[in-house]
């Protein structure tokens, strides 16, 4: 066979040669050690848990070590693809601050722009670059035409099934499956002409040379060392279409685009036989691989399975609607992917996220557990820590999408808002009211006419006579400008006054000559004021409400 002629009659239009297009693609002009990785994702919906663990490990190994990540939209399967899922995976990516050097980015008016040297960064718009490696194996006698049609190859598929079932040895299967493609290895030149002539279509095949019973030697950067067996499946390169399968694609792309190191998940272990053939036959050299651990959910029997696209926490979206913020996310992913990033953080209190030396050696290498009650013990966490200030600002960006009216209280008098975002904020043990943004509504909306109730049931174990005489007592005694000491002080007369122990201890000795405790009266004042038992400090609520809310409120109760 004249593997040269053969390659000139199935690609008839491809002249561009391989020095040609290594040229378009030269070195990157990087500092020793810097890494180059990609985060490829197919445009078929949103983005995956998975995913997102993914791109961090991607974005962090890239700008730790000052090398380039950038974006790839691996496109090749037209059938699967859904229109705006490009643009909303790049707002996904914008929205939990993956920040990529090249790739597809929004411009200010929405577009899709194309930024970086080494592109086009979708895989549909590099048909010939594809076209012209798959010639070059043709002309090497490493791949081959397969003019089998698609209701053959629907029937060969069906036996296979069928064999599959029908057979408690899978060799019996395997068998078949190889008899058929090497039936498709037989074919002349002459064949080849009188199947183009009638515009048969066909596929390229590898023309696969491993024997699965021999064992490569292979290095993953997470799993350690590995033995793989060769690989003996002719499988496809590219399509009837001319689109490549994702196995040609990515080993083209990633050798053109300078790909250091691929991060993907471990389901993808399987093709490294093909893989690795794949890039002997091209004459590249292998990127390094990191297959990541599965991330794996509790079921219902207290086993653990993989998390489904269909779960609550799949969705990246989700977190977003559900009111996480990113950088709890964030912090949540890296906890996750490194086992001391608990233990630097609480080193490094006062540093960011981003700050963390990431280390590859320190991922997990069997599944990694989803955990909603770790991910809100971090998210307390991470709220906790955010100035005032800052909480005001990321608060405002999810509630002006989620939940507008209560936003528009806040920007009404920004002062009062951060006032009460501050009550309880720095020191040692910092308040940890705050879990996702829908609870801040739950939390200070009593400070707002709208959204304030009274909840009087922790009033009715008591007189309704020393509730009524307690908050009376209170107005009559009420100075704002009074310091905390002098304001409590007085609060501990009101008790004393009415037959309620103002001395705690006293109190817990003898419970029985009291009709309570200072905290009840203080409790009173708290439900008039605020609605209900559970609020910030009571002091301070005052100092924002001001004395005419503070004494409506308290008279209300009265009322």
């Amino acid at each position: 066979m004249d593997y040269q002629a053969l390659a000139e009659l199935l690609f008839p239009n491809v002249t561009a040669t391989i020095e040609e297009i290594e040229a378009r693609y030269p070195a990157r002009d990087l500092p020793e050690g810097a890494k180059v990785t990609r985060f490829a994702p197919s445009p078929t919906g949103f983005v995956h848990f998975g995913g997102m663990y993914q791109a961090v490990v991607d974005e962090r190994l890239a700008h730790q070590s000052g090398g380039v990540f950038f974006l790839r939209i691996e496109d090749t399967d037209g059938q699967r693809e859904i229109k705006g899922a490009v643009e909303a995976l790049i707002r996904t990516l914008s929205d939990y601050g993956v920040s990529y050097d090249e790739g597809f980015k929004m411009d200010e008016n929405g577009e899709l722009v194309e930024v970086g040297a080494y592109g086009p960064y979708k895989q549909s718009q590099r048909a010939e670059l594809y076209h012209v490696f798959a010639k070059k194996l043709v002309a090497e006698g490493k791949a081959y035409p397969c003019f089998t049609t698609a209701e053959e190859l629907e029937e060969i598929q069906e036996t296979d099934k069928k064999a599959e079932i029908k057979n408690t040895d899978w060799h019996v299967a395997a068998e078949q499956k190889r008899a058929a493609m090497l039936a498709g290895r037989q074919f002349t030149m002459d064949e080849v002409k009188e199947h183009l002539a009638n515009g048969d279509p066909f596929v390229i095949r590898i023309l696969a040379n491993g024997d699965p019973e021999k064992k490569t030697k292979f290095t993953d950067m997470v799993k350690g060392n590995l033995e793989v067996p060769e690989n003996d499946e002719d499988f496809v390169l590219l399509k009837s279409d001319g689109i490549p399968t994702y196995h040609f694609a990515h080993a083209v792309d990633d050798h053109l685009m300078k790909t250091t190191h691929v991060i993907r998940g471990e389901d993808w272990l399987p093709s490294l036989p093909k893989h690795i053939m794949l890039f002997n036959y091209l004459g590249f050299k292998m990127p390094k691989y990191l297959h990541t651990a599965q991330i794996l959910k509790t079921d219902e029997n207290g086993g653990k399975k993989k998390l489904s696209k269909r779960d609550m926490g799949a969705k990246m979206d989700d977190y977003r609607e559900m009111g996480y913020a990113t950088e709890c996310v964030w912090e949540y992913l890296l906890t996750l992917l490194n086992s001391n990033f608990e233990e630097w953080h609480a080193q490094n209190a006062d540093k960011s996220y981003l700050d963390f030396p990431f280390n590859i050696k320190k991922m997990a290498v069997s599944g990694c557990l989803f955990d909603f009650t770790k991910l809100n013990d971090v998210s307390k966490n991470v709220l906790s820590r955010m100035t005032a200030e800052e909480i005001y600002e990321k608060f405002l960006d999810w509630a002006e999408q989620f939940d507008p009216d209560f936003a528009a209280l806040l920007k009404a008098d920004p002062d009062k808002a951060k006032a009460i975002f501050a009550i309880g904020r720095g020191g040692k043990k910092p308040r940890k009211d705050l879990c996702t943004w829908n609870d801040v509504k739950p939390y200070m909306g009593f400070f707002y006419a709208p959204y304030f109730t009274v909840d009087r049931a922790p009033l009715a174990k008591f007189d309704a006579s020393d509730v009524k005489a307690a908050c009376e007592q209170f107005l009559a005694s009420y100075t704002p400008a009074d310091e905390m000491n002098v304001w409590f002080d007085k609060i501990k007369v009101i008790a004393d006054n009415l037959g309620f122990a103002s001395d705690m201890k006293a109190y817990k000795a003898n419970p029985e000559n009291y009709k309570g405790s200072v905290a009840d009266i203080s409790m009173f004042l708290r439900i008039a004021v605020c609605g209900r038992e559970n609020a910030p400090d009571l002091y301070t609520v005052m100092q924002i409400l001001g004395e005419d809310e503070t004494r409506a409120r308290i008279n209300a109760l009265i009322a």
